[in-house]
């Protein structure tokens, strides 16, 4: 990852609501969540929350899709991962003991398949 690109994710990151919308699609897996049940969750007017989403998909942590009449948005795990790289390379001097992309590359299994 880039400088540049890591920048602009961190700044869209530095914005509560864009965390709290952030946190949510990660909680959400790799299905993501409807623009309305984003809204109704954080309880962001429609106008606020576009805003928000926008913000974040410049910035490359999320992903959109059409399903029909919603769009569902989704974290992008490969490029969180590569945020998480990025700052452990270039801000701890690969000595970080957090841990490494390959497992945040990774998304959280979703509720459906832990009730399998």
């Amino acid at each position: 990852m880039e400088k540049i690109h890591a920048l602009a994710g961190l700044a869209a990151l530095a914005q509560e609501s864009r965390l709290d919308i952030f946190r949510l699609l990660v909680e959400g897996g790799p299905e993501g969540l409807a623009a309305g049940d984003i809204g109704t969750r954080l309880a962001l007017p429609g106008a606020t929350l576009s805003f928000h989403l926008k913000e974040l998909r410049q910035a490359g942590l999320i992903t959109c899709r059409r399903e029909g009449r919603s769009l569902i948005y989704a974290a992008d795990f490969a490029a969180m991962g590569s945020l998480v790289a990025y700052l452990t390379e270039n801000c701890c001097g690969g000595r970080c003991t957090a841990p490494r992309t390959a497992a945040l590359s990774t998304p959280p299994s979703s509720p459906k398949e832990s009730a399998r």
